[in-house]
């Protein structure tokens, strides 16, 4: 097996264990979170090994937690984040209010998309849908409002110092 196959497959556990033991660390504070921040980061810096790395963070999370609706939006919303970063990384894309912005709108579709998929799965009917949506979204608007908020303070203060800490070592391993 090549070295750089070895390292990759380091890399990917490594990234994982840190989306995980980032969440389950703050998992005493209600939506208060790292995950946005980290996957965005391994999307932005490592590319298609940070999509993998949140795949497998993703499969772990069912044999912590069980199985629930929130699995479908971590299906869908997850590597959705690490791709819209692996993309913005591939441009260059430096600019801390651009990537805190589009941090903070990919936070607020997480609210959108979650309801989304309770609505459409508690209900399983389309009448009525979205005053039942919005019922549903403002039940835990107090939980999105602290993820956006949190997104929004940790990426102008984090982001870039991290993705160029994140960089030097990925020079140093290649």
């Amino acid at each position: 097996m090549r070295k750089n196959t070895i390292l990759r497959i380091a890399l990917i556990g490594l990234m994982a264990a840190m989306l995980e033991c980032g969440k389950l660390v703050l998992a005493v504070l209600p939506n208060i979170e790292v995950v946005t921040l980290l996957c965005a980061l391994f999307g932005y810096v490592f590319g298609g090994a940070g999509v993998v790395a949140t795949i497998v963070f993703i499969a772990i999370e069912p044999l912590i937690y069980g199985f629930g609706t929130w699995m479908i939006s971590y299906c869908l919303y997850w590597p959705l984040v690490t791709i819209i970063f692996m993309l913005l990384g591939r441009a260059k894309v430096r600019n801390r209010v651009i990537l805190t912005v589009i941090a903070v709108i990919l936070t607020v579709w997480f609210g959108v998309l979650s309801s989304l998929v309770d609505t459409g799965l508690f209900s399983g009917y389309l009448d009525n849908f979205f005053s039942r949506f919005s019922i549903i979204y403002l039940r835990g608007i107090s939980f999105y409002v602290t993820q956006i908020l949190c997104n929004a303070v940790l990426f102008p203060l984090l982001f870039r110092t991290l993705s160029e800490l994140l960089i030097k070592l990925k020079k140093r391993m290649i």
